[in-house]
């Protein structure tokens, strides 16, 4: 994977599913990062091959209960984000799922406090050996690129020290997201302390933060240097945004995604939640639309909600034939 003037895609809880991955990537995402998935929840997975859908599912061993779901359109784009807190703990989860990805990325940034208890996540940041044996042990056993995203640490040296280090472990790149902990998603991100972590390494830097509109990926570049750039939120509200010719309207994103949704099976709660963070974003939740999204309690309910029941009864139809 190559991972200088790239576009992409953040992972993100409940949102990073495969059918968002690929609307992404429709509008011209070039990587794709799928939400964090625990190493202790991955271990307890099957590979299972949905023949159905043409997918490969990692199943919650004994469940129909689908943690993580790819198929062949998006193998040499996808990255598998892994939450751990132990190299060989690590590196079996990343055994399940190496030869289905395109790469492996350890989080390194989540500040939410289940992360945090675990050992994992930012918790990390405090602990550069453990960094080191987790990266280390990944790339030595596996075939499958390896990296990490990490937040700034509290001074600008501190960072620019666990960059270093991080480099030295041999990874092909480093996502820095250009907040510390303890700053909320309301603070501006700091462009200028990417930019020093940027002047310090000599692999590619992937620079996330304040991300809103197409043009703000090459300010972002510029005020800091960066090989390439992160988007979460400005993604999530507006998927269009990786299009160069301007973004299409909210309302069209969010039926295409909702007929990507239906055409991969995906889980209702995942799907249901990608649809709020639209609608709390562009209008709100207590309309009749978002209240309609909340009573939704199938998929056949989304669909009929957006207009799409033809659609879901012409996808589940074909569906039941090919099975």
């Amino acid at each position: 994977m190559e991972y200088r003037d790239k576009l992409v895609l953040a992972p993100m809880v409940r949102v990073g599913n495969l059918p968002f991955r690929l609307l992404a990537a429709e509008y011209g995402a070039d990587i794709t990062y799928g939400e964090e998935i625990i190493d202790h929840k991955f271990l307890k997975c099957e590979r299972v091959t949905n023949e159905s859908l043409g997918t490969t599912d990692f199943l919650e061993r004994g469940t129909d209960n689908v943690v993580f779901r790819t198929c062949p359109q998006e193998r040499d784009r996808v990255v598998f984000q892994m939450g751990t807190s132990d190299a060989v703990r690590a590196l079996k989860a990343a055994q399940i799922v190496c030869n289905d990805v395109a790469a492996i990325d350890i989080n390194m940034g989540c500040p939410k406090s289940f992360s945090l208890s675990g050992g994992m996540g930012a918790a990390l940041l405090s602990k550069p050996e453990l960094i080191h044996d987790i990266l280390t042990t990944l790339r030595r056993n596996l075939d499958t690129i390896v990296t990490c995203k990490i937040r700034l640490l509290n001074t600008r040296q501190d960072t620019v020290e666990l960059a270093r280090r991080i480099e030295k472990t041999g990874v092909p790149a480093l996502a820095v997201h250009g907040r510390k902990v303890k700053d909320r998603p309301r603070d501006p991100a700091k462009w200028d302390e990417i930019a020093d972590v940027v002047s310090a390494l000599s692999i590619p830097v992937i620079a996330n933060g304040d991300v809103f509109e197409y043009d703000d990926f090459k300010r972002i570049k510029d005020a800091t240097g960066a090989a390439s750039v992160m988007v979460a939120r400005g993604a999530m509200w507006n998927a269009s945004i990786f299009c160069p010719k301007g973004k299409t309207p909210w309302e069209d994103v969010k039926r295409d995604y909702v007929r990507k949704s239906i055409l991969w099976d995906n889980d209702l709660k995942s799907t249901k939640q990608t649809i709020k963070e639209m609608i709390m974003h562009h209008s709100c939740l207590e309309l009749p639309e978002g209240k309609g999204v909340n009573k939704c309690d199938t998929s056949a309910d989304i669909s009929k909600l957006y207009g799409e029941e033809e659609y879901y009864n012409f996808v589940f139809s074909n569906r039941n034939q090919t099975t």
